[in-house]
């Protein structure tokens, strides 16, 4: 099968979604697929590649930053991959087109389908649905809502990467949307190496207003008795800000804050690690999430959207409600204070893990793009 995968995010650009769409492109090329990718570029970065059998062309998008991309960087990428995947199309004759976000890449897969006939899959990560993430994204759905349901209704399938991403969909679009959850390839994680007796915390995400780190440091702030260190990663317009509050409390020998680091710099860095924290106001499925599930870290989370779907509250860690300090706060506690919890929060997160093997999630979406182009 010949797939066309559209995502205007793509390692090392962007986030989590990104991320997805990159591992999911090499288990089908694995598979014996042939899978090119459409993504934006961004200086630095070679315009054409191949990755592990995905062949992978950048175009140019006016993208300044990796970690975000503001409305024109979106359009640019719409305009262009629209251009360019018309030709692409003429030329490789792709069975299907796979995008990742409803906006904005299903703005150009809604448009490639109409020109030249190819069906389209949409996944959905959560930011591209109206209401998800409102500080981030309702201003632009005030503006675009109205052109943004025949997008979801042209697409063959729509599969959302969490039964929670699944439900917002489904109030805003009268479309049938699957569940396919987000993976991780489990085999090839590094094995975990057990702290020395000062357990160690790990944040992963970008520093903005969604991902909430200064709500982490404002909770280990009240933990300074009890021994802990802790590693934040990534990049963002609240690092400095972050920083800073982490020296005015007096704590810049327990953070490490490196900034912007590859996917192997995180999975490097989970191996030696005890407990994911992730304070988010709004989550699909997050693939660090996952990754630490099948790294054996315990996992505190907010209560934020797919969360609920990686944490059994009091199992393998704990759920707080969004935006509550002392909730977080008394849920480290009892993870910091208690080696004996710690240890079964770690070995549950290791038991759950298995269900998001990323071979399994991959042959999920290969029998859903068979139901679409039947193999010969």
């Amino acid at each position: 099968m010949k797939i066309l995968v559209l995502s205007y995010e793509f390692p090392p650009v962007g986030g989590g979604g990104g991320r997805v769409a990159q591992d999911l492109a090499i288990g089908l090329a694995r598979r014996g697929h042939e899978i090119r990718v459409l993504t934006a570029h961004l200086e630095g970065l070679r315009l054409v590649e191949t990755v592990e059998g995905v062949l992978v062309e950048r175009i140019p998008t006016r993208r300044k930053t990796a970690f975000r991309a503001d409305f024109t960087e979106m359009a640019d990428y719409d305009r262009v991959a629209v251009a360019r995947g018309r030709k692409v199309i003429r030329e490789w004759r792709p069975d299907l087109i796979h995008a990742h976000f409803a906006v904005p890449t299903g703005a150009a897969a809604f448009a490639l389908s109409r020109l030249t006939g190819v069906p389209y899959v949409l996944t959905v990560h959560l930011g591209d649905v109206p209401g998800a993430v409102p500080e981030k994204t309702d201003k632009w759905f005030k503006w675009i809502y109205p052109l943004t349901p025949p997008i979801w209704r042209g697409a063959t399938k729509v599969v959302a990467v969490s039964e929670f991403t699944r439900q917002l969909a489904l109030r805003q679009y009268d479309v049938s949307v699957d569940v396919i959850p987000n993976g991780v390839e489990l085999a090839v994680l590094p094995a975990h190496e057990p702290s020395d007796g000062v357990p160690r915390l790990v944040f992963a995400g970008r520093f903005v207003e969604t991902k909430n780190p200064d709500q982490l440091v404002a909770a280990l702030t009240r933990l300074r008795d009890l021994p802990w260190t802790c590693v934040m990663l990534g990049d963002g317009p609240l690092l400095e800000t972050v920083r800073e509050t982490v020296a005015g409390c007096g704590l810049t020998e327990r953070f490490s804050l490196p900034g912007w680091v590859t996917p192997g710099q995180v999975v490097s860095q989970f191996a030696r690690s005890d407990i994911l924290v992730l304070p988010s106001r709004s989550e699909g499925l997050s693939v660090v999430g996952v990754q630490a599930l099948g790294m054996g870290l315990s996992l505190v989370l907010s209560d934020a959207g797919g969360n609920l779907e990686l944490v059994r509250d009091g199992e393998n860690g704990f759920l707080f409600p969004v935006g509550d300090v002392d909730a977080l706060t008394v849920a480290l506690r009892r993870l910091l204070s208690d080696a004996s919890v710690l240890q079964s929060a770690q070995a549950k997160s290791l038991e759950m893990s298995k269900k998001f093997d990323l071979a399994t999630i991959v042959g999920q979406y290969e029998m859903l793009f068979n139901t679409i182009i039947p193999k010969p």
